[in-house]
């Protein structure tokens, strides 16, 4: 089994994203409550924000701290991660 990879801005991601879950599973009680459609639009628009926002600091994380050679491989890396983004 190989180490977990880890980076010191994970926790801060994970906490952003324990948030974002929160806020969805609100979402989701509008919802079974019935609100206004508009409303709903407008909190999934927050979640969707919040998720996205997690995943451009993941990946810039990654860029600044395991892509660094600059090699063809890491290079290949890069294009990856950026169609993500």
């Amino acid at each position: 089994m190989s180490e977990p990879h880890t980076h010191a801005s994970h926790p801060a991601i994970a906490a952003r994203l324990k948030r974002a879950e929160g806020h969805l599973r609100r979402v989701i009680a509008m919802i079974e409550e019935g609100r206004p459609c508009v409303d709903l639009a407008t909190q999934l628009h927050a979640v969707e924000r919040a998720v996205a926002e997690a995943k451009r600091a993941l990946i810039h994380d990654h860029i600044d701290h395991c892509v660094a050679a600059g090699g063809a491989q890491d290079l290949a890396e890069i294009k990856s991660l950026t169609k993500l983004l």
